[in-house]
């Protein structure tokens, strides 16, 4: 049985009710057997009684519940990737909780200078702050317990790697595509179900897979770029071909985006700066038009798999420890590092930057090129705004995340930094987000249980087989997916929006409109939003235009408020 909120229940709870939302189900049958019996909550509030805040164990598949007892005491949890979010503040001595932040914000609510200072170094807001002072939000994998008057949030799962487990390779074929295999046909809800395809290795998977296991054409769903560089519309042509699913074409152009930032800025509850998430709202739109009720998403297989390029370049980097100390730091570093010789010997300019990388220690190493820091923080935000935050604070729970895994590969270190920060923090609230708005339900197959539970058995060698990305996953579906699609660089729904902005007159002044709101905040230096439109933008618009976008969500997401004082500067 799959549960789900009815309509009688509340999207907000305070001591007085109790909610769930999700789709999931109990592994223990008496729990179930409740659940399709007397409800969601009731099977949720068994569960509590009977093994307390480990009740989120029993549980597979997306979920927030949020349980008040008579007696005052109150317990919330959410999924492994926070698909179902929830939020929380004390406010009078009572917990209160709600699914979106700004619902438990009063009008006016002051936000918090660190929380926005993680936007404008994320692109978005990391779990557990939100941009509301007080306001928090459940980080994945996490439970909170209210009780006496003391709160507790900490986390009911945490994975385990197991590292040194060898299978034969045919073997893990087998398990793995029956599990690809389950985990699309437990997504299908009723109704219609449709898939987003990129052209890339995931969607096209899921594509194929929905065409297998209905033994009917999948309705596949594909954004399109008028954008030299950005159009990957041939590889998802060519998926739906090998497939033969019912394909639905949609190019996203520069009007689309004036007519739709305002909404897409407006529908989340504290600014997100993914700019993917504006082609992924015209997917599901079309899909919504087309009939469609459920939509199947390909994300996660490159965080369980080990398919992001920043692996491969991180196991390069790594290979420097391996060299040994006295050859590193008693001639290398001394001979190339802050010496003039690098400039006298064409192409070593090469080593010196491996080298300098190599020596920061993960994972600040992949912030070394941040934007906001590489423009300089000084440069972009005003003094008032530093004065209120911790810069270092970033890299604090980075560090604290990755070292808080208990893989020792790097590539599985890698990978739980990206089910927190990838996944649960950003790619799953865009794209959760962009099918809210289009009004459609989302499916995430590549992130059941029981693919998770297979990722963390994998042999870390099959996920990065020396530097090539998510290696088992394409060996054990190269009968199965195009030889094109295996072999492709991965891209996704980029947004060409730096391109587009210095050529198109209404999206240019759309993003001037924003940055204009933002004047008055005390947060970013005028005279640097003087320089990123006037000389940064034009010179190089892919570049700069990333900024330009996260501080045109910023500003967009206080005007659509409708409270240009909303977020302010309160020591």
């Amino acid at each position: 049985m799959t549960i789900t909120l009815s309509e009688s229940e509340p999207m907000f709870a305070t001591s007085t009710n109790s909610y769930c939302l999700g789709h999931h189900r109990f592994s223990d049958y008496q729990f179930q057997k409740i659940a399709q019996e007397q409800g969601g909550v009731a099977a949720w509030a068994a569960a509590f009684r009977d093994s307390g805040t480990d009740a989120a164990s029993s549980v597979k598949g997306d979920f927030a519940v949020a349980l008040f007892e008579p007696q005052g005491r109150a317990y919330i949890a959410v999924d492994r990737f926070a698909i179902r979010s929830i939020c929380y503040q004390i406010k009078d001595g009572q917990l209160r909780v709600a699914e979106r932040a700004d619902d438990l914000a009063d009008t006016g609510a002051d936000h918090d200078p660190q929380a926005l200072y993680d936007y404008l170094y994320f692109h978005m807001i990391p779990a557990p702050r939100t941009v509301f002072k007080g306001i928090y939000r459940l980080p994945a994998g996490h439970y909170a317990l209210y009780e006496n008057g003391k709160l507790t949030v900490a986390p009911w799962w945490k994975p385990h790697f197991i590292e040194n487990r060898r299978v034969p390779v045919g073997e893990l074929k087998t398990e793995f595509r029956q599990l690809l295999r389950d985990a699309v046909t437990d997504q299908l809800q009723g109704g219609t179900t449709g898939c987003f395809l990129s052209g890339g290795t995931d969607s096209s998977t899921v594509a194929g897979l929905l065409r297998e296991v209905t033994g009917q054409p999948a309705n596949a769903f594909s954004i399109g770029f008028e954008a030299a560089g950005y159009d990957e519309m041939e590889y998802a042509r060519l998926a739906a071909r090998h497939f033969g699913v019912e394909h639905h074409e949609y190019y996203v152009t520069p009007d689309d985006l004036v007519r739709s930032i305002p909404d897409v800025a407006a529908s989340y509850d504290q600014p997100f700066g993914n700019s993917s998430v504006v082609p992924a709202y015209y997917c599901a739109k079309a899909a919504r038009e087309a009939g469609v009720t459920r939509i199947l998403a390909g994300d996660g297989g490159d965080e369980l798999f080990g398919g992001n390029t920043r692996y491969a370049k991180q196991r390069v980097f790594g290979a420097y420890d391996h060299i040994p100390g006295v050859l590193r730091r008693g001639l290398l570093e001394p001979l190339l590092i802050g010496t003039s010789l690098p400039g006298k010997i064409p192409g070593i300019k090469k080593a010196v930057s491996y080298i300098e990388q190599a020596r920061v220690p993960m994972p600040d190493r992949m912030q070394m090129y941040n934007l906001l820091t590489r423009l300089g923080l000084t440069e972009v935000l005003t003094p008032e705004f530093l004065a209120q935050v911790q810069p270092e604070d970033t890299l604090r729970q980075q560090r604290e995340t990755y070292n808080s895994g208990d893989g020792h590969a790097l590539v599985n270190r890698m990978l739980w930094y990206d089910w927190k920060y990838t996944l649960a923090d950003n790619d799953l609230p865009k794209v959760v987000g962009a099918t809210t708005l289009a009004n459609i339900d989302v499916g995430f197959p590549l992130l059941d249980d029981r693919l998770l539970d297979f990722s963390l058995r994998l042999d870390p060698e099959l996920k990065l087989k020396g530097l090539t990305l998510r290696w088992f996953f394409k060996e054990a579906l190269k009968d199965f997916l195009p030889p094109e699609i295996i072999t492709k660089k991965k891209h996704g729904f980029g947004l060409p929006f730096g391109v587009w902005v210095v050529k198109h007159a209404g999206l240019r002044q759309l993003a001037l409109d924003s940055l204009s709101l933002l004047r008055s905040q005390g947060i970013v230096r005028a005279d640097f939003l003087d320089r990123l439109i006037k000389d940064h933008l034009p010179q190089h618009p892919g570049y700069y235009g990333e900024m330009v976008w996260i501080l045109m969500m910023m500003g967009q997401w206080i005007a659509t408020k409708g409270n240009p004082s909303y977020l302010r500067i309160n020591p």
